[in-house]
């Protein structure tokens, strides 16, 4: 997690919100009313209920207000989904909005009710409005179910294109998303990464990178083309996007760059001058020096970039510049964060936390950047204990010969405080200014001496506690110090304290001879009642003792032994058996008695009193790992500085090359006029008009390549707009008209090898409309192009109906042949074309012919009708066994017939049996638990059933073109049980007869996120037509549509419930493998499908 720990506080704007959202525990309870008896949250939730479904939108959009207040509060109102996602399609966008906040929050709970919408958001995709196209994508990326990855997938690319950078952000966040559910996704979203990286808004830069830091942190490379850019845009983007580009720059500098550190050191060294140096020697010697380090250009753009964001109104923000100052700047120009780090210290509680916490870490390597604000760490009475504690750690490191006078009168007021903890600290505090300045030394002994007679027992076992660390550092001098503390054993009963005087006495037992012995008399006789911590330091006495005093302490000691010998604690007996051995002499005793004395009272080093901080420099500050002392889960950590600096030229990017390059490409456009006049009169009469149009073209053009060549943009309009171009040329001289067409042309155009052809090809056109060679190259062209941005028709659609229009009048037979590269969001620009309509094209259309010419449906010749299935399945599923129906047995098939119930129903044919040797009376159809919307026609009431007969009865289910189950009650007379229908997906569907012609113009309009597709092994015995028609319809209700070709088999149907499309292609490929294709509005089904239809071809 190598985000600020303070980022997540304070990330600005709308993108924290949405992360709150999604961070949002999925099962929030709801809160019970104060009293249970009055309580009306039932009552407002029917209410709730029934404006959802009333027919006022003012009564919807009141509803929605109310249950997204509902989910602000933290109230759970997921028991409200049915009713919400009914107005998913609603046409009012202020409902639309709220339903998407509604099903961002539960979408995850109610998967199966959300996946009923999926084809809606998929609609909402291509929404004019982009804050419908963005929450589409954001519902469609919270819904968590592998099986939609797919279509997720797809709907990413196409919002990564989109126009508005706010789609593309929203892009951004649903890529992390994505990846979290499934990562083998990896390598297509670190393309569509790339590609965002790219984008130039201030909007998107702050998302992407976050998705690139969760995604692929290691793809350094990705970073360097774009690394001024960002540097660049870092002023202008939000605050949450800041902290998270400065932390990735943080770590990319890192890699890129040498250290700026060794500046300090190399300057330093060789200041003085040799005495028989010459002058010549000291300056070569001074240039040796300045060529040792040279800060790179690149290395200082981002460290003068970030500085204006010292001021910034976010912690989050000050924060993260400056631990990239702390880790990347020369250490002279560290310094200047200083000042803004202060001024975080007027924040609240938490925000102070985090900033005392990185201050004292920098405050122990440099201490010189704090000195001027001392003051400033001062602690407040009101200030709570985590605070004071950070700041009492700044004051120490601070603390030097200047100020440690101003310091100690400070810390003589906090060991008064009332925080025990607090007081506690200081004194540990003083300890540490004492070690580390020695003219303080003896004035904090003497303290810190006066504090035993405290009457607070925490403060006086502290101070005992650092008192013998002090007095490790000079015991010779302090006699009278340890007898004072021998004197306190009989009051202090803190167990560290007790034991810390025990080391004493018995380290210096010599300095107090008297003392000693009659200090372990005492403690002889309270050995039992000690804590363990005690007990060892008894055990210690002792032994020193016997061994410098024994005359005095041999049978004391040898009592003390006897004791420990059978203490509870094993670490007693233990301790007692080994001092046993080593002091008291017998045959058993080994080599080391005779070195008992050296190594009991070796002289031992002092303490050494460190700051509790000082380790915490190996995590990168502001990060959640630092403020916490352990490695974090995502913890991503700085590298090494390079001995030598990578390659800089891969941040390079040609910015005065392509200004060149855009001439070049205007002197090229403006030579090639006269060529132009060689294809057509009509373009040597608008030669002036060409003129601006063709600058237009490569100034495009040239934008285009500084993009990095992204993908093309789609080349079917572009196609579609150069013909109506040529036509308008040919048949119309109107420079209204001539106008609009041209800036569809110059917005499509695209690189210049695309660009090239589309003016060949307008140019042919224009010449002989009807040229076999032109529907060629259009065809060629067509195969290599790609979508890149499919809301640009969007954008497009309401400036150029009249050119869409006389689009379709002029070349429907050309549009019917790329409908299959057409992507999903174009498909409202073109409807399906059976057979070519001719329709003269005047110079200037009226607004009501226009009118006419839009109601005016092409398709109406194509002939789609319901057929009678090819086979019906005798298979039948067990609905009740014998045994647990106490006799009465069940079992369905799917008739695959249209109900007579209903056009949205399945028929379902149940079979009902008697096995017991008594009559079954009243078999009916009882209470029904059905999913949302789904609904039932049950069979009428059946008197009796005869022993050993059965009957057959028809039920009609409208599934809701889901596999979800259909559960009710099976009941007779005397029980009640509980049955399921769940309907495999081949049973949903409707056969339906169609030509080749029409089944391929549908399957035109079904591409991108609307279709699925496969490749598979076909089995051996499946590859004959017969077989492999007979396995696809046995396992789908689908109708054989003709085909022209003997390897491409088709097959058509429509969903019961909405009537969707279903188109199903199994192409046979070279070998044994073959291409399986389904086509469908309906994306669930249809994947679900493919599924199904996958084994049943592989398997013999």
């Amino acid at each position: 997690m190598s985000a600020s720990s303070l980022g997540y506080n304070e990330q600005g704007g709308e993108a924290a919100t949405e992360q709150g959202q999604e961070a949002t525990p999925t099962t929030a309870p709801s809160v019970p009313a104060a009293f249970g008896l009055f309580s009306s949250d039932t009552k407002k939730n029917e209410d709730l209920k029934q404006m959802l479904e009333s027919n006022k939108d003012s009564a919807k959009l009141d509803a929605m207000k109310r249950i997204v207040g509902m989910i602000a509060k933290g109230k759970n109102a997921s028991e409200l989904f049915p009713a919400v996602v009914k107005n998913v399609a609603s046409k009012n966008i202020e409902i639309k909005k709220l339903v998407y906040v509604y099903l961002m929050r539960y979408a995850e709970e109610q998967q199966d009710l959300a996946l009923l919408s999926i084809s809606t958001f998929q609609r909402a995709l291509k929404d004019p409005n982009q804050l419908i196209r963005a929450s589409a994508l954001r519902v469609l990326s919270s819904i968590r179910v592998p099986i939609i990855v797919p279509i997720m997938m797809l709907a990413i690319k196409e919002a990564a294109a989109d126009l508005s950078a706010y789609v593309r952000k929203n892009a951004a966040h649903a890529i992390q998303k994505l990846y979290s559910l499934d990562p083998e996704q990896k390598e297509m979203l670190i393309e569509v990464i790339e590609k965002l990286l790219k984008d130039k808004s201030t909007l998107v830069a702050g998302s992407v990178v976050m998705a690139f830091e969760e995604v692929c942190p290691d793809r350094i490379d990705l970073i360097h083309k774009n690394y001024r850019k960002l540097c660049n845009l870092l002023v202008d983007v939000e605050e949450w996007g800041q902290v998270v580009i400065i932390h990735m720059l943080t770590r990319y500098a890192r890699t890129q760059f040498v250290s700026p550190w060794k500046e300090d050191g190399v300057l330093e060294e060789d200041n003085e001058k040799d005495f028989y140096e010459s002058d010549e020697e000291q300056k070569e010697k001074d240039q040796k020096v300045k060529k040792a380090y040279a800060m790179d250009p690149d290395h200082r753009l981002l460290i003068r970039n970030t500085k204006p964001l010292l001021q910034s109104r976010n912690a989050a923000v000050v924060m993260a510049v400056a631990q990239l100052y702390w880790h990347l700047a020369p250490k002279s120009e560290a310094g200047i964060v200083s000042k803004s780090l202060v001024r975080l210290l007027r924040s609240n509680r938490e925000v102070q936390y985090i900033v005392l916490q990185n201050i004292a870490t920098m405050s122990i390597q440099r201490k010189g950047m704090f000195e001027p604000y001392l003051k400033s760490f001062y602690v407040r009475s009101t200030d709570p204990t985590m605070i004071k504690t950070s700041k009492l750690e700044i004051l120490t490191n601070l603390a030097n010969e200047a100020n440690i006078s101003t310091l100690l009168r400070e810390f003589q007021t906090y060991v008064k405080s009332q925080d025990k903890q607090f007081a506690a600290a200081t004194i540990q505090a003083i300890g540490r200014c004492a070690t580390n300045i020695s003219e303080v030394t003896d004035t904090c002994l003497n303290g810190l001496v006066c504090l035993l007679s405290n009457r607070d027992e925490i403060v006086v076992a502290e101070s005992v506690v650092v008192i013998k660390k002090l007095l490790q550092t000079q015991p010779a001098q302090h006699g009278e110090i340890i007898k004072h503390m021998a004197k306190l054993l009989d009051t202090i009963t803190v167990p560290v304290a007790r034991a810390s005087i025990l080391w004493l006495i018995g380290e210096y037992c010599e300095r107090v001879p008297k003392i000693a012995p009659d200090v372990l008399r005492k403690m002889a006789k309270s050995f039992t009642n000690e804590d363990d911590l005690v007990k060892l330091q008894i055990l210690n006495l002792g032994a020193k003792l016997y061994l410098t005093n024994s005359k005095q302490t041999k049978l004391l000691t040898q009592y003390i032994l006897n004791l420990g010998k059978y203490d509870q604690s094993y670490d007693i007996r233990d301790r007692t058996r080994f001092i046993r051995q080593l002091i008291v002499p017998n045959e058993k005793s080994g080599a080391l008695s005779k070195y008992a004395k050296k190594i009991f009272l070796a002289q031992k080093p002092a303490p050494l009193l460190e700051s509790p901080f000082k380790d915490r420099d190996r995590f990168q500050l502001g990060t959640l790992s630092h403020t916490l002392n352990t490695k974090a889960t995502g913890y991503l950590e700085l590298s090494n500085w390079p001995e030598v600096a990578p390659d800089p030229s891969v941040r390079n990017v040609e910015v005065i090359e392509l200004g060149k390059e855009w001439s070049v490409a205007l002197g090229k456009a403006k030579k090639e006029k006269p060529t132009e006049k060689f294809y057509s009169d009509s373009e040597e009469e608008e030669e002036s008009a060409s003129t601006t149009d063709t600058e237009s073209e490569s100034t495009s053009e040239s934008e285009k390549e500084e993009n990095g060549k992204e993908e093309g943009s789609s080349m079917e309009n572009s196609e579609s707009s150069s013909e109506v171009l040529s036509d308008s040329e040919s048949e119309s001289k109107d420079g209204t008209a001539k106008k609009k067409f041209k800036t569809i042309e110059e917005s499509d155009s695209d690189d210049p090898e695309k660009k090239t052809k589309m003016i060949f090809k307008k140019k042919e056109s224009s010449g002989s409309s009807g040229s076999e060679s032109s529907s060629t190259e259009e065809s060629s062209s067509d195969s290599e192009s790609e979508s890149d941005s499919e809301s640009d028709a969007e954008s497009r659609k309401p400036k150029n109906a009249f050119a869409s229009k006389r689009k379709e009048m002029a070349v429907p037979e050309k549009r019917a042949s790329t409908k299959q590269d057409v992507s999903l969001l174009d498909l409202d620009d073109f409807n399906p074309v059976s057979t070519p309509v001719a329709v003269p094209t005047p110079a200037i259309l009226s607004p009501s012919l226009v009118a006419d010419l839009e109601g005016l449906s092409l398709s109406g010749s194509s002939v789609i009708d319901v057929s009678s299935p090819i086979f019906v399945p005798m298979k039948t599923h067990e609905l009740l066994h014998r045994m647990s129906g106490k006799g009465l047995a069940a079992h369905y098939h799917f008739s695959r017939q249209p109900c007579i119930y209903g056009n949205q129903m399945v028929s379902v044919q149940v079979t009902l049996t008697n096995t017991t040797d008594q009559k079954l009376e009243n078999i009916h159809v009882g209470e029904r638990k059905l999913p949302a919307g789904m609904k039932m026609h049950v069979f009428n009431p059946i008197e009796f059933l005869e022993p050993e007969e059965f009957i057959t009865v028809s039920m009609g289910i409208d599934f809701c073109d889901s596999t979800q189950t259909a559960s009710f009650q099976l009941c007779t007379k005397e029980d009640n049980f509980n049955v399921n229908i769940q309907p495999p997906v081949g049973e949903l569907l409707l056969p339906v007869t169609m030509s080749e012609k029409d089944f391929k113009t549908e399957q035109g309009m079904l591409t991108g996120m609307n279709e699925t597709s496969a490749t598979i092994t076909v089995s051996p015995q499946n590859s004959t037509r017969l077989v492999l028609l007979e396995k696809v319809v046995k396992a789908a209700n689908l109708g054989v549509v003709p085909s022209g070709q003997d390897n491409i088999h088709r097959f058509a149907a429509k969903t019961v419930h909405s009537g969707s499309l279903m188109l199903v292609t199994v192409e046979l490929k070279e070998g044994s493998t073959a291409q399986l294709i389904i086509n469908t509005e309906k994306t669930v089904i249809g994947s679900i499908l493919l599924r199904e239809l996958k084994p049943v071809l592989s398997q013999g």
